[in-house]
C-alpha cells in the first residue's frame, strides 16, 4: 500500500518546523513508519542548492534563477527520497512543497504563477501531497516570532531579509491557495501555544488517517 505525504507550509515564523517535528515524534512513538525531511533540502544535493538559495550574500540572484533552483532541489529530493519512502508505505513529513513555491516566487516575486506550475510539474513528476497543515498566523506575530528568533540565533536567510511587502504578497498568496486547495490544506490557527497546537494537528491527523483505511 502506498504510504501517505503530508505536507507542512506557513509563513516564517509560524511555527510548522516546530509541529512537523512534534507530530513525527508522535508518529514515531505510537509504532508508524514514518519519514521527516524538508524544503529546500532532503538530500545530499538538494542540501546544497539550499544553501545557494537561502545565503545572504546572494542577493544578485535572479528570480528565474531562485524558482529553477528550488525546482531542481525538489527533483532531486523526490526521485531520491520521498517517492522511495512512499512506496515502501510509510508516512512522509515534509517540512514545505510546492505551495511554498507558488506562494513565495509565484504571488512574492509576481512570476507567472502558470509557469511556476509547469515547472514544479516537471520537476515532481505530478506528485502531490495527500493532505496539508498550513499554520495561518498574523503578520504582526510572525514578524515579532522572527525578530526573536534573530536575535537569539543567526540573522536572517536570504528571503527571509526580504522587505515588509514582499511577506505580505507571500502571506495572500498562501490564502488564495488554501481558498482554492480546501480539499487537501487545513488551516491550523497557530496563534496558540506549542502544545495546544501539537493536540489539535496530531488528533485531525490520526482522524484522517483512520478514514484512509
Amino acid at each position: 500500500m502506498r504510504g501517505c505525504f503530508v505536507t507542512f507550509e506557513g509563513t516564517d515564523g509560524s511555527g510548522k518546523t516546530t509541529q512537523i517535528k512534534l507530530l513525527y515524534g508522535f508518529l514515531q512513538e505510537k509504532g508508524y513508519d514514518v519519514m521527516l525531511t524538508r524544503e529546500p533540502g532532503g538530500t545530499s544535493i538538494s542540501d546544497s542548492i539550499r544553501a545557494l538559495l537561502l545565503d545572504p550574500k546572494n542577493r544578485e540572484m535572479k528570480q528565474e534563477t531562485e524558482v529553477l533552483l528550488y525546482a531542481a532541489s525538489r527533483a532531486q529530493h523526490v526521485r531520491e527520497k520521498i517517492i522511495p519512502a512512499l512506496d515502501q508505505g510509510k508516512i512522509v513529513l515534509c517540512d514545505r512543497f510546492v505551495d511554498a513555491s507558488l506562494a513565495y516566487q509565484g504571488y512574492g516575486l509576481e512570476l507567472p504563477l502558470e509557469k511556476i506550475i509547469q515547472i514544479n510539474r516537471f520537476a515532481t513528476g505530478g506528485l502531490t501531497p495527500d493532505i496539508t497543515y498550513f499554520l495561518d498566523l498574523p503578520s504582526e506575530i510572525s514578524k515579532e516570532r522572527l525578530q526573536q528568533r534573530f536575535s537569539l540565533h543567526e540573522g536572517p536567510d536570504r528571503i527571509e531579509s526580504k522587505p515588509d511587502e514582499y511577506h505580505q504578497k507571500v502571506k495572500r498568496g498562501f490564502t488564495a491557495i488554501c481558498s482554492e486547495n480546501e480539499e487537501r490544506i487545513v488551516k491550523i490557527n497557530a496563534a496558540r501555544d506549542i502544545n495546544t497546537l501539537h493536540e489539535d494537528i496530531r488528533g485531525h491527523f490520526l482522524r484522517y488517517l483512520a478514514a484512509r483505511q
